[in-house]
This record gives structure tokens, sequence and C-alpha cells, in this order.
């Protein structure tokens, strides 16, 4: 098989299992895992394809076809324009959390930022890198997410804390920034989300419990206990659910609140300063 018939084939493969972007993921795949350029489609098309690589790209696109998502592949997402390991233990990370980034970065720089239901780390990471942090703290109860998120910081040279924990159990000591991307969709919604993120990204990151809103009641309740006078929240939410988690936030002791979009024009952030010390 030449390098040109790999991708053709790879490109039928995907369309025919339903994979809306066959002809980029064939051409991600087969750069990703044998190293070619773009410029190899077009002028060592006919060049014949090494048994090795092309069994591994075989095997990569046959993931693929089965809708695995192309991160889980590659091992690889980028985001904020850094590079980030990603494998099925943690969510993969997505542009409307950039927006998240870019909002709570006005107010991080020499402080100290924790960030609740890390993940990857793709966000305090971020944040690390961009801004000029006291400390920072990254939370998640999966000891499986919190190695490749330690993994990650060690490729980025970024100094993070990091702490297993259910939420705010195991939580010492105050912050002046919170930021998180919590477990946000409804139970009922979970069978409809496209098979990539239904079948492949790990529950726990997506569960929201019955109405969407089970974390978001939690933090609300608890991130005063560890922010400091005039310290900030920042949370990403669904675009259905800027009121509700807005009436949390103004129960639990936050003013200043306000809800900013994503790029689709959706509700995506809302934040609060938190002014009432309990």
């Amino acid at each position: 098989m030449t390098i040109g018939e790999a991708y053709h084939w790879a490109k039928q493969e995907l369309a025919a299992a339903g994979i809306a972007d066959a002809r980029v993921d064939a051409g991600l795949l087969l750069r990703k895992l044998t190293g070619f350029g773009t410029a190899a489609l077009y002028f060592d098309a006919e060049r014949p394809f090494d048994a090795d690589l092309c069994e591994r790209f075989r095997d990569a696109v046959l993931l693929r076809a089965s809708h695995v998502p192309l991160q889980y592949i590659t091992g690889e997402q980028e985001f904020m324009g850094l590079p980030f390991s990603v494998s099925p233990a943690v969510l993969i990370p997505r542009q409307d959390t950039e927006c998240l980034v870019e909002n709570a970065m006005r107010h991080c720089s020499g402080k100290r930022v924790l960030d609740m239901c890390t993940g990857s780390g793709c966000i305090i990471l971020s944040l690390a890198k961009l801004c000029c942090l006291k400390y920072a703290a990254g939370v998640d109860l999966s000891e499986d997410a919190l190695a490749v998120a330690a993994g990650n910081a060690e490729v980025l040279g970024a100094e993070v804390h990091w702490i297993r924990s259910d939420l705010f159990g195991d939580v010492p000591g105050l912050f002046d920034v919170i930021v998180s991307n919590p477990p946000y969709i409804r139970t009922g919604e979970l069978s409809s989300l496209m098979p990539e993120v239904r079948d492949y990204e790990p529950r726990m990151a997506l569960d929201g419990d019955e109405d969407g809103l089970c974390f978001y009641r939690r933090i609300a309740g608890e991130a005063g206990g560890h922010l400091s006078d005039g310290g900030m929240l920042f949370l990403e939410i669904g675009c259905d659910q800027a009121e509700a988690v807005t009436r949390l936030l103004s129960e639990n002791g936050f003013g200043e609140i306000s809800v900013s979009k994503d790029y689709a024009g959706l509700d995506r952030v809302v934040c609060g300063r938190f002014t009432e010390n309990k």
C-alpha cells in the first residue's frame, strides 16, 4: 500500500463510520503516527508505506472509526496555545473552557489560585504559565486524573500543588481566586451526547446529577470557607445554567456577580466576589 492509498482508505473508512471530519482526522492521524508532513500526501503519495507504520496507522483509524476521540488516540490536545497530554482518565480540554481562563487571568497575577475539578490540569497550568501566580493548586478526586495533570506540569515546567480531595474536603488554606469547570451535564442528557463523549470521556467529569447543578451547589456553599475576603470564584457553566448558578452564588455570600459569553455567544462563565465571611 502506498501513502496515498492508505490516506484514501482512511478517509473512506472514517466517512463510512459517520465521522464528520473524516478527511481532517485521516490526515491528522497520518501525520501524528507516521511523522509524514502534509506534503507527503501530494509529493510522496506513490511511496510505499512501511509495513509497521501502515499497521499502526490502520489500528488508529479503526479506533477512530469506532468513535474513540481523536485526542485519546494521539494522546494530546492544545489548549490556550499550550500542549497537553490527555487520556481517558480526563476530560478533553475544549475551546469553551479557554473563556474561563481568559476571564480568570485578569485577576490572578500575584495571587493564590485554586483549580477545583482540575482533570488534565489545563486550567491551572495555563494560568500558571500565562500569569505570575503566587501559589497554584489543582484538586481532583481521581488519582488517575492527577497523574495526567502532574505529567503535564512536568512537561510545561510549571509548579502546581496537586491535591486529591472530594471538592474542598481535604483542601487547606485560603485562596484569592478559585476556578472550576465542574461536571454539569444533567444525568438524563448523558445518553444523548455524541458517542465520543458519552462512551469514552470519564462520566465523573460530566455527570452533574439530575438537574446538572449538584457541584455548583456544593462549590457555592463551600468556596467561601476557602476564599480570602474579596476573593473571586469563576465557574464554567452549561449555556442554560447562568440564572441558576447566579442565584446559588448570591445565596452564598457572593456579590458583583457577572456572566460572560463564549465565542459562540452563549453564556459560559459565571463569576462572583466573596463578600460575606462566615
